[in-house]
């Protein structure tokens, strides 16, 4: 299924959490995001209308926090009916804030919604002479990674064209979710705890660069089914 949620100004997260409620009650297994809360941008937003930082980075620090309740007690929500109804899976963009192009130690940690207990979080992967590197926008503390940078994808208007961002990767591993899914119905196995078991579990650092931090790329590179 496809949702159209937020416009070409972004949207409100209620309008997040309809469409979540929306896709899980017409049977959606997997429910992909590939959005986020720019806390850094909205602290930044509002100094540029004359607030003081102090009650910018407040009121941001506000907003960032009831996000994560909201997220967190949705995901509650969907776990508990998880139990009655079909097994559904939240995956999430852990966000593009960092700058490790700047300076390596310049990350921010994965932004909401990806951030709430419940949801998969994922961070974002480019090919490098030496393996797979984390993205330098990537947040950090993922649960997951995919490829999410130089990825070819559909344009705007027709055509293609290639993009960046944990947004690109999220779509990845939530494809290889719907075939853990696919494998675990099959099974007769199928249930939300064992999927998302199965989804990070078979996740692997082999072809990541040597030396990444772990905390930047979760359990690695999520797999698809091999049999």
């Amino acid at each position: 299924m496809i949702g159209k949620v937020l416009g070409g100004n972004g949207g409100g997260s209620d309008m997040v959490m309809q469409a979540i409620q929306w896709a899980t009650n017409n049977g959606a297994n997997v429910i992909s995001m590939s959005l986020g809360i720019d806390f850094p941008g909205f602290v930044a937003e509002l100094t540029g209308q004359g607030m003081p930082t102090e009650l910018a980075t407040s009121m941001a620090l506000e907003g960032y926090r009831a996000n994560v309740l909201l997220f967190e007690r949705l995901a509650s929500l969907i776990s508990a009916q998880n139990l009655f109804m079909q097994a559904t899976l939240l995956v999430a963009a852990a966000g593009n804030e960092s700058q490790r192009d700047v300076n390596p130690d310049f990350e921010i940690a994965v932004s909401p919604p990806a951030v709430s207990d419940g949801i998969v979080s994922v961070a974002a992967l480019g090919q490098g002479a030496q393996g797979f590197t984390i993205a330098s926008f990537s947040n950090t503390g993922a649960k997951v990674s995919g490829p999410g940078v130089g990825v070819i994808s559909a344009k705007r208007g027709g055509g293609l064209t290639s993009m960046s961002g944990t947004s690109m990767a999220t779509p990845h591993v939530a494809g290889v979710a719907a075939l853990w899914a696919e494998k675990l119905t099959i099974a007769g196995q199928l249930n939300a705890s064992l999927l998302a078991s199965r989804l990070i579990g078979s996740a692997t650092a082999a072809g990541i660069k040597t030396g990444t931090d772990p905390s930047d790329v979760g359990a690695g590179m999520v797999q698809a089914p091999q049999s």
